[in-house]
């Protein structure tokens, strides 16, 4: 894979994230804090991490990225247009009637997702299937998940993480969004989840802990993960939600709130002045 600079994945991050504001603003509905909160994991995972082709996504052998939180899609699909997968142009018709980005992911319209996403606590039970059915088929690929801390309230989510925990599916990570927040409030006030680490070493899992806004420590988690061979990961990247404008960050409200055009345009003049560190990595 090409090598890149740490400024020049910043600086998609960036465009990533003006272009998150762009389009919950166009579509006039969309969840801006985390889908600002997790775009340098999705940029980590599209340019860095994956085993992928987008002008070949359906090929057998490329690792699956599971979105179970299907309501921060808005940064996926925008790394997805950066990276190549469809034209950038597609990105201003989010949730449009029959269009490609629909407000949630949905396979009949992007075939080049993996599944269809929104229902929460859902999605580790999908990317256990298939981690497990990849197992039996004897494929090499890794299968990943990334999944809300919101939806550990979801009963579902904690029986798929025993059903891998118990089959050691070592050829599954999931990231976790710990961002605090949920719908209605900060989620230890709506349902405490620590010591949520502890919940899942209990149940068999190897735990890796990192900042979610930082690359380097996402890729080599990534790394770890794959070298991990007893039980499955999960990578807790703990992430400040709106990142990158500062009357969204750590603001439950706007969870799930448009931003309206004089919003916008403040939240892109301080994504434009974001700084970071300097540094040159590539994928092995």
């Amino acid at each position: 894979m090409t090598k890149y600079t740490l400024e020049e994945l910043q600086d998609i991050a960036k465009e990533v994230r003006q272009d998150v504001i762009k389009m919950i603003l166009k579509a006039g509905y969309g969840h801006p804090a985390g889908s600002l909160g997790m775009v340098d994991v999705f940029v980590a995972m599209y340019y860095l991490v994956l085993n992928h082709d987008p002008s070949n996504p359906n090929w057998i052998d490329r690792d699956r990225l599971i979105l179970s939180n299907g309501h921060i899609c808005p940064a996926r699909y925008a790394v997805m247009a950066h990276s190549g997968y469809f034209e950038h142009k597609e990105l201003m018709q989010l949730g449009e009637f029959e269009r490609i980005l629909q407000g949630h992911p949905d396979k009949r319209y992007l075939s080049s997702v993996e599944t269809t996403s929104g229902p929460l606590g859902s999605g580790l039970a999908q990317a256990s299937g298939i981690a497990y059915a990849s197992r039996m088929d004897k494929k090499r690929f890794r299968t990943f998940v990334i999944t809300s801390d919101g939806e550990h309230d979801e009963g579902n989510h904690w029986e798929a993480v025993m059903f891998a925990g118990k089959n050691n599916l070592s050829n599954l990570t999931m990231i976790v969004d710990r961002n605090n927040i949920q719908i209605d409030d900060f989620t230890e006030n709506v349902m405490p989840l620590e010591p949520l680490a502890d919940k899942y070493k209990a149940f068999n899992w190897s735990v890796l802990e990192v900042d979610g806004h930082n690359i380097e420590e996402i890729l080599n988690a990534c790394k770890k993960a794959r070298a991990i061979y007893e039980n499955p990961t999960v990578i807790m990247a703990h992430t400040i939600p709106g990142k990158g404008v500062d009357f969204m960050e750590n603001n439950p409200n706007w969870h799930a709130k448009a931003p309206n055009d004089l919003d916008a345009q403040r939240a892109i003049k301080e994504i434009r002045t974001m700084q970071g560190r300097i540094a040159a990595y590539g994928e092995n």
